[in-house]
């Protein structure tokens, strides 16, 4: 809800204050005042764009301040999502600068236009009469419906499930995507995985098969060092063995006598052990170590395998090759589950499908029950302000597949005239006949849709005095549910105020100044006494503005 407004060097304002009635306000005056300048003031904290031309004074900046409460609309995501500061009382500021320069602020934060619209949209309902109204968008259109079937449950279940489809459809192409930019790939890793599985490759092998390979070319100085040093350990006339049992024995007699003889001679015993078991060691590998060419060329073989995997996939050793094949495991692995996936939630999706198309068929069936009560109250109410022969349709179609509210395709349809084709409203409807089947079909839903304050801009241009009372009695009726601000030139509706602003001008210092003034009971009097008759005011005509008003 509007609450207040300051407008402060604009046009030809130099300084404003409005207080809103939670009900109905009306906004009269004389002719060119700048009645329409207040909402154009509104439309700058409303994020339009700004005329460099606006200034009051040119020296001063230009500053309107609009205080909502937006305790009812569920406000708080939008001002998490943008990073502002939440309160039930949202104050809402632009400023022009003489140099050209904008600034917007909600709730002293700064902030841009993208922003003060998508929050004043919410907030205000501007109607004016040849602007592009919601009225023509379907999307409205269909919300006016939805509201009227009370499909308000029943959508929302439908929009959740299908908000659910849709992520699962996009990701169900992103992996089909992925399947077939990876077949080649998959057919690539398959082959390098069957290369190192044919290759029955062994953790230490290589070190294994290097330690063999230098024996192998080396069998015959290996052959030959060793059976030289079992012979000269050993097998010899003087051989190292031979000499030192020798001096065991020379020494076995003292060894009672002296205990470190004894010492020396059990540590000769001992290395006389231990070079007997290295002259039998080397005698064996002499006579086993043999030269094979066969092997070292199945050595060599087996080698040149290895390192040409290495070379190939970049790693050092076997231990590089065998991490690899496990890589390569995981990831074709991955490939099988990529299509078990896709199996699983392509059955998910025709689920989901299914039972998204029973809800819109639900859907459907109250939207059509709820169409017929809808027109023949909105062709009702046009009869009452003298449209005796338009009528509306709601022209519900069937969509080509599932969309976000469903399987219909929904348009408001409108014959102004006796024998009139019915067509698009946008297409047919003339100003005024679109102000009052604005009027109509808003009054209607006021009750299932939470509107935002409804601003109405002489909306009764070119219609009869009786017209504007019937108008006047539905904006009434409107007003008890929702804030309702009116611009208006008629007796009939200004009669219906809860606060009455008259606007008009005055010459001050040789300039024009507009200003504005909240009007007394007497004043409303007067006030709509001069739009009946002119000023001053009949007696009759004061009779008649007294008869209005207390039929309000």
């Amino acid at each position: 809800m509007l609450k207040r407004l300051h407008i402060r060097n604009y046009a030809l304002i130099e300084r404003a204050e409005l207080e809103f009635s939670e009900h109905l306000t009306i906004i009269t005056g004389e002719t060119g005042a700048g009645k329409s300048i207040l909402l154009g003031a509104l439309g700058l904290v409303m994020g339009e764009r700004a005329d460099t031309k606006i200034f009051y004074n040119d020296a001063e900046k230009c500053v309107v301040e609009a205080w909502f409460d937006v305790g009812r609309y569920n406000l708080r995501d939008f001002f998490e999502e943008h990073a502002l500061d939440y309160d039930d009382e949202v104050v809402i500021r632009r400023e022009l600068l003489p140099s050209g320069k904008s600034r917007a602020f909600i709730n002293d934060t700064p902030t841009n236009n993208a922003v003060l619209r998508r929050l004043t949209e919410a907030l205000v309902d501007l109607h004016q009469q040849f602007d592009t109204l919601d009225i023509h968008e379907v999307n409205m259109q269909l919300r006016m419906l939805d509201a009227l079937a009370d499909n308000g449950a029943l959508l929302q279940e439908y929009q959740q499930l299908y908000r659910h489809y849709q992520a699962d459809r996009r990701v169900l192409q992103e992996l089909k995507e992925r399947a077939q930019r990876s077949a080649e790939e998959m057919d690539f890793l398959q082959f390098q995985l069957e290369e190192l599985l044919q290759a029955r490759l062994q953790e230490g092998e290589q070190e294994a098969l290097e330690a063999e390979l230098s024996r192998l070319t080396h069998a015959e100085d290996i052959q030959r060092l060793y059976s030289a040093a079992g012979h000269y350990l050993s097998e010899a006339e003087n051989s190292v063995i031979n000499q030192l049992q020798a001096i065991v024995r020379s020494l076995s007699p003292m060894r009672r006598v002296s205990s470190a003889l004894a010492s020396i001679s059990e540590r000769l015993e001992n290395a006389l052990s231990e070079l007997q078991e290295i002259a039998r060691e080397c005698v064996r590998i002499g006579e086993e170590t043999d030269y094979d060419p066969g092997r070292i060329n199945e050595v060599q073989e087996r080698l040149s395998v290895i390192y040409r995997l290495q070379k190939k996939h970049g790693v050092q050793d076997v231990g590089g090759l065998l991490e690899l094949q496990q890589t390569l495991q995981s990831r074709l692995g991955e490939f099988s589950d990529l299509g078990d996936r896709l199996g699983e939630l392509e059955r998910r999706i025709a689920e989901r499908e299914q039972l998204l198309h029973q809800l819109a068929a639900r859907l459907s069936e109250q939207r059509k029950r709820a169409a017929r009560p809808f027109e023949e109250k909105v062709d009702a109410m046009l009869a009452q302000l003298a449209m005796p022969h338009a009528r509306l349709k709601v022209d519900i179609q069937p969509a080509d597949a599932l969309t976000p509210t469903g399987t219909d395709r929904v348009q408001f349809l409108f014959a102004p005239n006796a024998g009139s084709r019915f067509l698009p409203i946008k297409d047919v409807a003339s100003g005024g006949e679109l102000a009052r089947l604005t009027l109509c079909t808003k009054s209607l839903v006021a009750e299932a849709i939470p509107l935002p304050t409804l601003i109405f801009d002489e909306i009764d241009t070119g219609i009869s005095g009786e017209v504007s009372r019937r108008m006047g009695t539905i904006l009434r009726e409107l007003s008890d549910r929702h804030q309702v601000i009116s611009i208006t030139h008629t007796p009939q509706i200004a009669a219906r105020a809860d606060k009455h602003y008259f606007v008009y001008k005055e010459v001050e210092g040789g300039r024009t100044v507009t200003r504005l003034r909240a009007l007394s009971k007497a004043e409303r009097l007067r006030v709509i006494g001069i739009m009946l008759s002119g000023d001053p005011p009949s007696e009759a005509a004061l009779a008649t503005a007294q008869e209005l008003m207390e039929n309000c």
